[in-house]
């Protein structure tokens, strides 16, 4: 049978079941194997690292394993679709409840499939969970978030939402409030983990130290298709809720946003399934930066959200308050110069108690804003990892008097369209920008934090 019939069958197998097609990775692999190809061959030829491939591989044959009703594997997988056709070429005939498939004096029993939408052996979540947050911070003071936390429960509790980026700028209090959900919570889940990516571990290491929490008697498997895996049962079996903070330092600097270091591409693979396999629990992803690959599956209609975490507000005078501030009448304008960020705003407010006695008046009759040097230090973190387009971007919109749309930033800054294009975009990624809409057309800006920051660095 021809290579490309028998590839044509497995995608239309698949797409009858699933809904979906076969993606190109797939299809690549499943042409490649069926050729009698390994795995670092594919992987050198896609581009992609061998634990990638591998990691796709395993759960491509789960799926043919699904649509099939038999194991499938690299050994077998060309045997098995080449005989699946073969039968298909034949009308069946339904015999009685047992559900026997008939063709040419050839029984197979179908087995019952079980359903996409529910979970596997689903458990009665205790009320004790097994709460894990490693080297989570102490939260000693929460300003309010209300609205932000009942948002985020409802998304996971009563939605069932898979996947959650929250995203935001660093500093708006992306770490607080997950430890807040969490606190709120966890009575609903069977484990509840927190863990912290910014020494940038491996997947490797990362699938290691969950498995160790999940499975403290079992010996850890050695491959990471098999970690992946097991992860993935746990999920099932458990309700779980798992955080991980600090995902941007997955990235390399002197890239776009979100493209992952050499060595960390396997974690993209690991996000997407968790969001597109079924199971019972939730994968929270702390970042300044968004993630690719969340874009583009929250938009395929799979459990995935994200959330941008914005200005405190008027909550924020909270903050102003436990420093003791005076001049209370003019606390909103300090919020709002800072942008409502938290720690932008306790940095300044320090500054203002120890510098100006607390008197926020006084403070606000210098050129505003002023940066004190904890803020700089916090914002030279995102600019240290951007890309010279993104740089230029920066330096020509802090000279700006006004927002300017992407069309009026070409010519000024030597680099091209393209270049200019994909360098905003990155830096709305960055959430480094500010937009509006005006006469139909989006016009950028920097906030007066960022850009004051910019000046100071050129």
């Amino acid at each position: 049978m021809e290579l490309n019939e028998v590839l044509r069958f497995a995608d239309e197998k698949v797409f009858s079941k699933t809904g979906k097609h076969l993606d190109d990775l797939q299809e690549t692999i499943l042409k490649e194997v069926c050729q009698g190809r390994k795995y670092a061959k594919i992987a050198q030829d896609c581009d992609r690292s061998e634990g990638y491939v591998r990691v796709a591989a395993y759960e491509l044959w789960k799926i043919l394993s699904d649509v099939f009703e038999e194991d499938v594997s690299r050994v077998n997988v060309k045997a098995i679709l080449e005989r699946a056709k073969f039968y298909t070429n034949f009308s069946p005939t339904t015999i009685g409840s047992e559900n026997v498939t008939v063709n040419n004096h050839v029984n197979f029993c179908q087995r019952k499939v079980r359903s996409p939408s529910s979970p596997q052996n689903p458990q009665q979540t205790p009320t004790q969970p097994h709460i894990d947050l490693g080297d989570a911070p102490e939260i000693f003071t929460f300003f309010d978030r209300t609205s932000e936390l009942s948002t985020l429960e409802n998304w996971i509790t009563q939605e069932h939402t898979r996947l959650i980026a929250l995203l935001g700028i660093s500093g708006i209090g992306k770490t607080t409030l997950s430890l807040s959900l969490i606190d709120r919570i966890k009575t609903q889940f069977d484990y509840v983990i927190y863990r912290s990516l910014r020494f940038s571990p491996t997947l490797d290491a990362t699938l290691t130290n969950l498995l160790q929490i999940f499975s403290q008697q079992s010996e850890i498997p050695q491959s990471i298709e098999t970690k992946i895996s097991q992860i993935l049962d746990y999920l099932r079996k458990y309700r779980c809720l798992i955080v991980l903070d600090d995902v941007q330092m997955l990235w390399g600097s002197g890239q776009l946003a979100g493209q992952y270091k050499t060595g960390y591409e396997d974690y993209q693979l690991f996000f997407k399934l968790i969001a597109e396999v079924c199971h019972q629990s939730c994968l929270i992803l702390n970042s300044w930066e968004k993630p690719r690959e969340i874009a583009r599956l929250s938009k395929d209609n799979h459990p995935v959200r994200c959330f941008v975490l914005g200005s405190l507000g008027v909550a924020a005078k909270e903050i102003l308050n436990s420093q003791k501030l005076s001049d209370q009448e003019t606390w909103e304008t300090l919020i709002d110069i800072y942008q409502g960020n938290p720690l932008w705003l306790e940095f300044t407010a320090t500054l203002i108690q120890e510098l100006f006695g607390g008197r926020v008046a006084e403070f606000l009759q210098c050129e505003m804003p002023i940066l004190d040097e904890g803020l700089q230090s916090q914002l030279s973190q995102p600019f240290g990892r951007l890309t010279a387009a993104e740089l230029a971007v920066m330096v020509h919109l802090a000279n700006q008097p006004e927002p300017v749309a992407v069309s009026q930033i070409f010519n000024k800054i030597p680099f091209s369209p393209s270049e200019i294009v994909n360098a905003v975009r990155s830096l709305g990624n960055r959430f480094l920008l500010d937009t509006q809409e005006q006469e139909q057309i989006t016009l950028f800006s920097l906030n007066s934090v960022v850009k004051q920051y910019v000046k100071t660095q050129t």
